[in-house]
């Protein structure tokens, strides 16, 4: 493991999202969720196919707006979890994202990727809903 930094994990994890959601590719979305996610997640296809339509336009640009992490140790083992949120514009809207991705899990790596996707239009009125720990769930959950 090559220890590159929370700020750079996540810019590198928004590039995968954001190439997957331009070319509309399942296959390429779906590989970025941990195995635990896609066993926890309800039908995360539907959820990649719902994400996709209500994405409009073109990308255009994305800046991330801050990070947290989290890490545990265990008999020389590490888990690392990187929440960030992050926005996007298209061509005809506004995109604001929250993911939580564990980047490194040597203590279970089956929960190595990205557990959950939260979005919604930037002009969304209300909150996200809670505390992060109160809103974590496997998955893509869009806010309307």
């Amino acid at each position: 493991m090559v220890y590159i930094g929370e700020e750079k994990s996540a810019d590198a994890r928004i590039e995968q999202i954001i190439s997957a959601v331009k070319n509309r590719d399942k296959n390429a979305l779906k590989s970025l969720f941990s195995k635990k996610a896609l066993e926890e997640a309800t039908d995360l296809d539907k959820e990649i196919f719902y994400l996709f339509s209500f994405i409009q336009g073109d990308i255009k640009s994305w800046e991330r707006d801050g990070w947290a992490s989290s890490t545990a140790m265990e008999y020389g083992k590490k888990s690392w979890m990187i929440r960030f949120g992050f926005q996007i514009v298209s061509d005809v809207d506004e995109y604001d994202f929250f993911v939580i991705d564990y980047n490194t899990d040597t203590i279970n790596p089956d929960n190595e990727g990205v557990y959950m996707i939260q979005l919604r239009k930037l002009s969304y009125e209300g909150s996200w809903g809670g505390s992060w720990q109160e809103r974590m769930r496997a998955g893509i959950y869009i806010q309307e």
